[in-house]
Protein backbone atom coordinates (compact mmCIF):
# COMPACT_ATOMS: atom_id res chain seq x y z
CA UNK A 1 0.00 0.00 0.00
CA UNK A 2 1.43 3.48 -0.80
CA UNK A 3 2.16 5.93 1.47
CA UNK A 4 -0.86 8.53 -0.31
CA UNK A 5 -3.47 5.33 0.16
CA UNK A 6 -2.16 4.89 3.86
CA UNK A 7 -2.92 8.71 4.50
CA UNK A 8 -6.38 8.38 3.12
CA UNK A 9 -7.12 5.54 5.22
CA UNK A 10 -5.76 7.00 8.43
CA UNK A 11 -7.68 10.50 7.74
CA UNK A 12 -10.76 8.08 7.18
CA UNK A 13 -10.19 6.14 10.63
CA UNK A 14 -9.50 9.21 12.45
CA UNK A 15 -12.71 11.33 11.01
CA UNK A 16 -14.63 7.79 12.16
CA UNK A 17 -13.54 7.66 15.15
CA UNK A 18 -14.17 11.90 15.82
CA UNK A 19 -17.93 10.73 15.04
CA UNK A 20 -18.08 8.19 16.90
CA UNK A 21 -16.89 11.22 20.13
CA UNK A 22 -12.64 10.72 20.37
CA UNK A 23 -12.04 13.83 20.92
CA UNK A 24 -8.59 12.66 20.66
CA UNK A 25 -8.88 12.02 17.13
CA UNK A 26 -8.99 15.81 16.03
CA UNK A 27 -5.60 16.24 17.24
CA UNK A 28 -3.92 13.91 15.03
CA UNK A 29 -6.26 14.78 12.19
CA UNK A 30 -5.58 18.15 11.81
CA UNK A 31 -1.61 17.89 11.45
CA UNK A 32 -2.54 15.08 8.07
CA UNK A 33 -4.98 17.53 6.82
CA UNK A 34 -4.05 21.26 7.55
CA UNK A 35 -1.08 21.41 5.04
CA UNK A 36 -3.80 19.95 2.42
CA UNK A 37 -6.56 22.55 3.69
CA UNK A 38 -3.86 25.49 3.24
CA UNK A 39 -2.83 24.39 -0.02
CA UNK A 40 -6.48 24.66 -1.28
CA UNK A 41 -6.99 28.05 0.23
CA UNK A 42 -4.01 29.23 -1.25
CA UNK A 43 -4.84 28.24 -4.52
CA UNK A 44 -7.60 30.00 -3.99
CA UNK A 45 -6.11 33.25 -2.86
CA UNK A 46 -4.05 32.75 -6.78
CA UNK A 47 -7.48 34.36 -8.24
CA UNK A 48 -7.76 37.04 -5.90
CA UNK A 49 -6.90 40.10 -5.76
CA UNK A 50 -3.82 41.23 -4.68
CA UNK A 51 -4.52 43.22 -1.30
CA UNK A 52 -7.18 41.14 -0.04
CA UNK A 53 -7.79 41.51 3.81
CA UNK A 54 -8.26 37.47 4.43
CA UNK A 55 -5.03 35.91 3.91
CA UNK A 56 -4.91 31.82 3.68
CA UNK A 57 -3.61 31.39 7.06
CA UNK A 58 -6.86 33.16 8.46
CA UNK A 59 -9.18 31.20 6.30
CA UNK A 60 -7.67 28.19 7.25
CA UNK A 61 -7.71 28.99 11.17
CA UNK A 62 -11.62 29.78 10.61
CA UNK A 63 -12.44 26.67 8.78
CA UNK A 64 -11.00 24.63 11.47
CA UNK A 65 -12.94 26.68 14.05
CA UNK A 66 -16.06 25.92 12.13
CA UNK A 67 -15.35 22.43 11.48
CA UNK A 68 -14.64 21.67 15.16
CA UNK A 69 -17.98 23.25 16.01
CA UNK A 70 -19.80 20.32 13.54
CA UNK A 71 -21.91 18.33 15.47
CA UNK A 72 -22.71 14.82 14.11
CA UNK A 73 -21.40 15.44 10.31
CA UNK A 74 -21.63 11.40 10.09
CA UNK A 75 -17.98 11.69 8.38
CA UNK A 76 -17.57 9.01 5.66
CA UNK A 77 -14.20 9.66 4.61
CA UNK A 78 -11.36 11.88 3.18
CA UNK A 79 -13.75 13.17 -0.02
CA UNK A 80 -16.47 13.80 2.56
CA UNK A 81 -14.33 15.95 4.84
CA UNK A 82 -12.73 17.78 2.03
CA UNK A 83 -16.46 18.31 0.77
CA UNK A 84 -17.53 19.57 4.05
CA UNK A 85 -14.66 21.54 4.21
CA UNK A 86 -15.67 23.39 0.64
CA UNK A 87 -18.63 24.39 2.13
CA UNK A 88 -17.52 25.64 5.20
CA UNK A 89 -14.49 27.56 3.16
CA UNK A 90 -17.70 28.81 0.81
CA UNK A 91 -19.38 30.17 3.59
CA UNK A 92 -16.38 32.13 5.78
CA UNK A 93 -15.50 34.10 2.14
CA UNK A 94 -18.86 35.33 1.63
CA UNK A 95 -19.70 36.20 4.88
CA UNK A 96 -15.80 38.24 5.09
CA UNK A 97 -17.40 39.53 2.02
CA UNK A 98 -20.69 40.42 3.49
CA UNK A 99 -18.49 41.96 6.25
CA UNK A 100 -16.40 44.33 3.93
CA UNK A 101 -19.50 45.61 2.25
CA UNK A 102 -21.18 46.59 4.78
CA UNK A 103 -18.18 48.67 5.89
CA UNK A 104 -18.36 50.82 2.97
CA UNK A 105 -21.52 52.05 3.47
CA UNK A 106 -23.28 52.96 0.62
CA UNK A 107 -20.82 51.09 -2.25
CA UNK A 108 -22.57 50.03 -4.32
CA UNK A 109 -20.82 49.06 -7.11
CA UNK A 110 -20.74 44.95 -8.04
CA UNK A 111 -18.18 43.57 -9.95
CA UNK A 112 -19.44 40.37 -11.48
CA UNK A 113 -17.48 37.84 -13.30
CA UNK A 114 -17.02 38.09 -16.62
CA UNK A 115 -14.80 35.54 -17.64
CA UNK A 116 -15.79 32.71 -15.61
CA UNK A 117 -12.59 30.32 -15.79
CA UNK A 118 -13.49 28.58 -12.34
CA UNK A 119 -11.11 25.69 -13.13
CA UNK A 120 -7.81 27.61 -13.54
CA UNK A 121 -6.35 29.61 -10.32
CA UNK A 122 -3.71 31.34 -12.57
CA UNK A 123 -6.39 32.97 -14.15
CA UNK A 124 -6.35 36.25 -11.53
CA UNK A 125 -10.05 37.64 -11.64
CA UNK A 126 -12.40 39.47 -9.64
CA UNK A 127 -15.63 37.56 -8.66
CA UNK A 128 -17.97 38.97 -6.41
CA UNK A 129 -18.52 36.06 -3.94
CA UNK A 130 -21.62 37.92 -2.48
CA UNK A 131 -23.12 37.68 -6.21
CA UNK A 132 -21.67 34.40 -6.55
CA UNK A 133 -22.88 33.28 -3.66
CA UNK A 134 -26.50 34.36 -4.62
CA UNK A 135 -26.32 32.82 -7.93
CA UNK A 136 -25.18 29.28 -6.18
CA UNK A 137 -28.46 29.49 -3.88
CA UNK A 138 -30.46 29.67 -7.12
CA UNK A 139 -28.62 27.15 -8.90
CA UNK A 140 -29.01 25.15 -5.90
CA UNK A 141 -32.86 25.44 -6.47
CA UNK A 142 -32.39 24.69 -10.24
CA UNK A 143 -29.56 21.85 -10.40
CA UNK A 144 -27.78 21.14 -6.73
CA UNK A 145 -25.77 18.43 -7.53
CA UNK A 146 -24.19 21.21 -10.39
CA UNK A 147 -23.75 23.90 -7.23
CA UNK A 148 -22.40 21.21 -5.31
CA UNK A 149 -20.05 20.33 -8.43
CA UNK A 150 -18.95 24.20 -8.44
CA UNK A 151 -18.97 24.66 -4.63
CA UNK A 152 -16.13 21.73 -4.57
CA UNK A 153 -14.07 22.28 -7.60
CA UNK A 154 -14.14 26.18 -7.00
CA UNK A 155 -14.12 26.79 -3.08
CA UNK A 156 -12.76 23.41 -2.03
CA UNK A 157 -10.22 23.26 -5.19
CA UNK A 158 -11.16 19.16 -5.41
CA UNK A 159 -10.06 18.16 -8.72
CA UNK A 160 -12.26 16.04 -10.99
CA UNK A 161 -11.55 12.72 -9.61
CA UNK A 162 -11.79 13.91 -6.09
CA UNK A 163 -15.20 15.85 -6.88
CA UNK A 164 -16.58 12.15 -8.19
CA UNK A 165 -15.88 10.83 -5.32
CA UNK A 166 -16.81 13.02 -2.77
CA UNK A 167 -20.51 13.31 -4.92
CA UNK A 168 -20.54 9.42 -5.23
CA UNK A 169 -20.98 10.14 -9.40
CA UNK A 170 -19.07 9.15 -12.46
CA UNK A 171 -15.78 11.58 -13.59
CA UNK A 172 -18.05 12.18 -16.58
CA UNK A 173 -20.54 13.31 -14.68
CA UNK A 174 -18.73 15.84 -12.95
CA UNK A 175 -17.14 17.47 -16.69
CA UNK A 176 -20.98 17.47 -17.63
CA UNK A 177 -22.33 19.25 -14.46
CA UNK A 178 -18.88 21.45 -14.49
CA UNK A 179 -19.79 22.89 -17.66
CA UNK A 180 -23.38 23.46 -17.48
CA UNK A 181 -22.87 25.42 -14.12
CA UNK A 182 -20.39 27.13 -15.42
CA UNK A 183 -22.13 28.02 -18.75
CA UNK A 184 -25.16 28.91 -16.30
CA UNK A 185 -23.12 31.28 -13.65
CA UNK A 186 -21.90 32.94 -16.34
CA UNK A 187 -25.28 34.37 -18.21
CA UNK A 188 -26.95 34.86 -14.71
CA UNK A 189 -23.45 36.59 -13.68
CA UNK A 190 -23.82 38.78 -16.76
CA UNK A 191 -27.64 39.52 -16.64
CA UNK A 192 -28.23 37.28 -19.88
Amino acid sequence: MSSTTDATHDVTRLLLDWDAGDTSALKHLMPLVSAEVYRRARRYFLRERQRHTLQPTALVNEVYLRLVDQRRVGWKNRSHFFAISAQILRRVLVDHARRRNATKRGDTAVTLVTDIDLADPSASCDIDLIALDDALAALSELEPRQCRVIELRFFGGLTIKETAEALGISRATVKVDWNMARAWLFNTLNGD
